[in-house]
């Protein structure tokens, strides 16, 4: 068994080299390194809910909530707390062990933060994980949603920094940074991943998982999303991506960051179940449950069930390994690869 590395000093040439590795050296260096973390045969299932649709002021150029583009898209105001639950209580019936939710905000507002906390707390108390992604954090709102019991919060960082301003004009890549490392001091674990299939280049992929890498600690879930393409945004009418250069990113994802939970999201709805067979064998070891994520398509439950049976695959519940149980595993090698060797300097 090889020694698990948990780095936080990648640079972007050295994942490239990652990216250029023979598809079969890249995918067996992968799936190496999530056995010795993860059950192989197990994947972590989520259900999003969009808690608050619609007329975000963001220019994210993905974005069908964004309200500077006109994609048809019904607005919607915070939904009640009882629906949420109501939402919640169906999502753990079909499976899903956490519950996350998305408000279309900058930044949460001050008025909404009550019914927010009611609805971790609901959450909270139906035994499921909460997981919340509300935009833009400031410390004190990071500490009111740690103390109502939220586990996760989702910021993603969507591209590199070379290529962010390309995408999305209205927030920093600091501010992203920021809000991560408020949710991270709250004592809450961090969701942050990105999106490929912007008209990026594969430079900036290697770019986007570096950043996530290299934070003080690593995204406890890092979301892999593909590019969604909605009629009215500016991004309507990039180039696919080719599938296999997706499949790479999970992989070298995995790679870089062992002990995360690496999440296909947006984007299955248009995959193949062998795509997404092959995302799972890279790496990937967590879904989103049921029809929509936000505003777009996704597969239903129903069919998940039929892939899971096809490729022998259960759903997991909660998180089984945490970095410390990594590292020790590393002690633990270590000692006992050194105790099988003479040390000559010792006399």
């Amino acid at each position: 068994m090889s020694q698990i590395s948990i780095r936080h000093n990648w640079t972007v040439e050295q994942v490239q080299q990652l990216f250029a590795l023979p598809m079969n050296d890249l995918l067996f260096q992968a799936q190496t390194i999530h056995r010795q973390v993860f059950d192989p045969n197990q994947v972590q299932i989520s259900r999003l809910l969009s808690i608050k649709t619609g007329a975000c002021p963001e220019d994210c150029k993905y974005c069908p909530q964004s309200a500077r583009y006109n994609t048809g898209l019904e607005k919607e105001r915070l939904m009640e707390v009882e629906r949420v639950l109501e939402e919640a209580s169906k999502a753990k019936d079909a499976g899903a062990s956490r519950f996350c939710m998305g408000a279309a905000w900058r930044n949460p507002h001050e008025r909404d933060m009550p019914y927010i906390l009611q609805m971790i707390k609901g959450v909270k108390g139906l035994g499921m994980e909460t997981c919340m992604t509300l935009g833009m954090l400031d410390a004190d709102q990071a500490s009111q949603l740690a103390d109502a019991g939220l586990d996760y919060y989702n910021h993603n960082l969507d591209t590199s920094p070379e290529f962010y301003n390309d995408i999305i004009t209205t927030r920093s890549y600091q501010d992203r940074l920021d809000t991560l490392q408020h949710v991270r001091d709250s004592g809450m674990k961090v969701c942050s991943g990105g999106i490929v299939g912007l008209g990026e280049q594969p430079k900036d992929r290697a770019g986007l998982l570096v950043a996530l890498a290299n934070l003080e600690k690593h995204p406890d879930s890092v979301p892999i999303n593909m590019l969604v393409k909605v009629e009215g945004t500016p991004l309507a009418d990039t180039d696919d991506l080719d599938p296999l250069e997706f499949v790479r990113t999970i992989a070298v994802a995995r790679i870089m960051m062992p002990a995360s939970r690496v999440r296909l999201s947006a984007g299955r709805e248009g995959m193949t179940d062998e795509l997404q067979a092959m995302c799972f064998f890279a790496g990937a070891n967590s879904i989103f449950y049921g029809c929509k994520l936000l505003t777009t398509a996704n597969p239903g439950e129903s069919e998940d069930h039929r892939l899971f049976e096809r490729l022998g695959l259960s759903a997991s519940q909660g998180d089984p390994v945490a970095f410390d149980k990594v590292l020790q595993q590393n002690a633990q090698l270590e000692s006992a690869t050194s105790s099988q060797f003479y040390d000559a300097a010792a006399n």
